[in-house]
């Protein structure tokens, strides 16, 4: 687990600006509960753990300038 300040990455934070808005709208006609709340601990309750700790326990470049 880390701690502390993720690395920033320039190509991925461009491909989550760019590709992301079509691939979910998408997904959310196919997939019934996509993109509901909570619903990340109902299919993989394991990662959602994991991300839920990651998120509290690192931040990111933006975060130093709010």
């Amino acid at each position: 687990m880390k701690f502390g300040m993720r690395k920033p990455s320039l190509k991925k934070s461009l491909a989550a600006r760019t590709t992301g808005k079509a691939k979910r709208a998408v997904k959310k006609a196919l997939i019934p509960g996509y993109g509901q709340k909570g619903m990340g601990w109902l299919r993989d309750p394991k990662k959602a753990a994991y991300n839920k700790v990651y998120r509290k326990t690192t931040f990111g470049l933006k975060d130093l300038f709010k």
